[in-house]
């Protein structure tokens, strides 16, 4: 299990995601949602916590879970959480090369690592822009499934 967050930043406005971009293979220099494999004697939630701390540094506010995107050709299942970050003070950690905040319009849809951190990012502007705020976004699951070329 893949678990993580989705540190959203809301100030007047100014609504924003927290993305670190990978110092690590797969994908090194591609950006991703704070996440990482999950550890013995630990929920969920207390690993996308700890891998947004170690990743990025920041201080969050964990909400509900969001997405789980079954991703069956690699053995994994995806789980991102709504996180509220409750400051600005992140920094990168050993497996980034640098975290920021981008709206929406800023995120680097081309160069995201995973097709999971791309789902989910698209859902979640899609609500946010259909809700105002993310309390009131409900759950989605998915399956993504590499396709087969002949």
């Amino acid at each position: 299990m893949v678990v993580g967050s989705i540190p959203f930043w809301d100030q007047d406005g100014d609504q924003k995601i927290l993305l670190c971009r990978r110092a690590i293979e797969p994908r090194l220099g591609f950006w991703t949602l704070p996440a990482g494999f999950m550890e013995n004697n630990e929920t969920t939630a207390e690993a996308a916590a700890r891998e947004t701390q170690e990743e990025a540094g920041a201080t969050i506010e964990m909400q509900e879970l969001y997405t789980l995107l079954n991703v069956p050709h690699v053995h994994q299942v995806h789980l991102f959480y709504r996180a509220r970050l409750l400051d600005l003070n992140f920094s990168a950690g050993t497996e980034s090369l640098e975290v920021k905040l981008f709206s929406e319009s800023d995120i680097p849809w081309e160069d995201l690592a995973f097709p999971t951190v791309t789902k989910t990012l698209k859902l979640f502007f899609a609500d946010l822009a259909a809700h105002k705020h993310p309390q009131s976004f409900g759950f989605h699951s998915f399956d993504i499934r590499k396709s087969i070329k002949a």
